[in-house]
């Protein structure tokens, strides 16, 4: 086969990638990224002789992070960037080689010249496959796209100045684990170890995000157009929204949200932008049409991008750890200074005002602080048994026909039950007419995927209140919708938090071999969803 990658849930066959990304990676692609994640197994390993001396790994934990960052699904398609990482890898292994002066090394923490035709070469090799116990396989994998998940996160968060080394230190002994012969139960026990480091990750995140920005807001968002001309904004990069703001404010030009950008309507310091226009379309996989019909400049800040049509491939721009081969890529901050997006806000006064797609209003902003805040009014709802159970629906969406499945629950789920949401997943039930009880809309939604945190905290907080020894004990289920790697993370997380009886869909990952699921099973009793219909009576039966 010409590449293998089972990462996300879209895998074709539910087993694995072989010729092209169902995502739209292609062959070479693919091999890049294989490359770079051998090539970070390699530093890390390295690096924790740096560990065990007790030195600063920062600056370490942030290429790393950044670089796994760049390996999720529908980040990064751009080679030529790929490449550059891969060779600042390559230079980094070998100061470290020289530096510790480290002998029988595994294959990956040893130093191979930068050249193209070598990488390509090497990446044959180096790929999933080349695990070949499939118990094996399925727990490294499983622990690799935990610390994706993670790293995402992580960058997040130091874009705002706030870090934690045992994040870092975490991700290098990971990541190192996979070139040692370790047991079982020693894998086991580093993949439940990343769901403890996506918890104090999200909570790092959490922390900056609001410090900065301020707790979110139940806010009413327009979801129709004004008549100037537009920015759309999509992925997660709140630092990316805040310059952009500031950069187009009197310039005429109004900034709209687009999918997991959507909760920036939430944040108090954006809302005192008078060109803050709302939020555009849908989830990331109607970017081709919602983009074509957008007529101005789109702005992708961090994963979510797919293959990009000509129609507006002069008028989509990347930042970050994204990327797309023939899109202008806006560099990083430099010494200080905001990203100069002044490209875009030119381009975007020559352009038309977006097409009206649709219109109306959206609710959102019920993060914990929120909900914390309603929290007498959610308590006596559930005394009184107005509210019956509270449903989790957080996660990814995705093009699959199949994920209709959890607008369907949306629709049958008893008027006594409350969605809780966060992440793009949403979209499959956020625009539907489900009415409130008592005043506490149906549908609560928290944010961008990493604020399933929020969902945790309020999960944790009603057991409090509730005097149970359990949190399991809550009239709460799960019913997950998940695609990419940072779904990965969230679910490690609510694992390590205790929760149990999470149903996943709309298939389990590929990359979970049967013996791994039987543990997940067993100890946790994570399984598929099945129809709307059954799954509902027995998630309001507590099963």
């Amino acid at each position: 086969m010409s590449m293998f990658c089972f990462q996300c849930q879209e895998t074709a066959k539910n087993q694995g990638c072989t010729v092209r990304g169902v995502c739209g990676k292609e062959e070479e692609t693919a091999k890049l990224q294989d490359l770079l994640v051998f090539n970070l197994k390699g530093i890390s390993f390295l690096a924790e002789e740096k560990i065990n001396k007790g030195e600063d790994i920062s600056a370490l934990g942030r290429f790393i992070c950044d670089c796994l960052f760049a390996t999720i699904t529908n980040a990064n398609f751009d080679n030529t960037r790929i490449i550059e990482l891969n060779k600042e890898a390559v230079k980094i292994k070998k100061e470290l080689i020289e530096d510790i002066k480290l002998t029988n090394a595994p294959l990956a923490a040893t130093w191979i010249e930068s050249n193209d035709t070598l990488f390509l070469e090497t990446a044959s090799k180096v790929g999933v496959l080349s695990t070949e116990d499939e118990d094996v396989r399925s727990l490294r994998e499983l622990l690799i796209y935990g610390l994706k998940g993670v790293a995402a996160y992580a960058h997040h968060a130091f874009v705002l100045n706030y870090e934690d080394k045992d994040i870092y230190e975490f991700a290098i002994h990971g990541l190192a684990s996979t070139l040692k012969n370790l047991s079982v139960d020693e894998m086991i026990g580093l993949v439940l170890k990343c769901g403890e480091i996506a918890v104090k990750t999200m909570a790092l995140l959490d922390k900056a995000n609001t410090e900065t920005y301020g707790n979110p807001e139940i806010t009413k968002v327009n979801i129709g157009t004004r008549n100037n001309p537009g920015i759309l904004i999509s992925g997660h990069d709140l630092k990316d929204m805040e310059e952009l703001l500031k950069q187009t404010e009197g310039t005429g030009v109004d900034v709209y949200t687009h999918s997991e950008m959507l909760p920036a309507n939430y944040y108090p310091a954006f809302k005192k932008y008078s060109h803050f226009a709302g939020n555009y379309g849908n989830a990331w996989w109607k970017q081709n049409e919602e983009f074509e019909k957008f007529n101005g400049p789109i702005l992708m800040t961090t994963n979510c991008i797919i293959p990009v049509k000509d129609s507006y491939k002069d008028r989509i721009f990347t930042t970050g750890m994204a990327g797309y081969p023939g899109v202008k890529h806006i560099p990083d901050r430099g010494n200080g200074k905001a990203k100069d997006f002044s490209e875009i806000i030119e381009l975007a006064k020559k352009c038309p005002p977006p097409v009206e797609i649709e219109n109306g209003e959206i609710v959102g902003g019920f993060a914990h602080a929120q909900v914390f805040a309603l929290a007498d009014k959610v308590v006596e709802a559930v005394k009184s048994g107005a509210i019956k159970r509270f449903v989790v629906m957080a996660g990814c969406d995705g093009r699959m026909k199949s994920r209709e499945y959890f607008t369907d629950v949306a629709k049958q789920l008893p008027e006594g039950t409350v969605i809780l949401t966060a992440g793009c997943a949403k979209y499959r039930y956020n625009k539907l007419n489900l009415g409130d009880i008592g005043g506490i809309p149906r549908v609560l939604d928290a944010g961008q995927c990493n604020d399933s945190y929020s969902l945790a905290l309020i999960a944790l907080k009603l057991k409090e209140i509730f005097g149970l020894d359990d949190v399991n004990k809550l009239p709460l289920s799960f019913d997950i919708a998940w695609y990419e790697q940072k779904a990965v993370a969230v679910l490690l997380a609510l694992l390590y938090l205790g929760f149990k009886t999470i149903r996943l869909g709309p298939t389990l990952p590929a990359f979970l071999s049967p013996n791994v699921v039987k543990v997940l099973v067993e100890n946790f009793n994570i399984m598929p969803t099945t129809d709307p219909a059954s799954d509902i009576g027995a998630m309001m039966a507590g099963k």
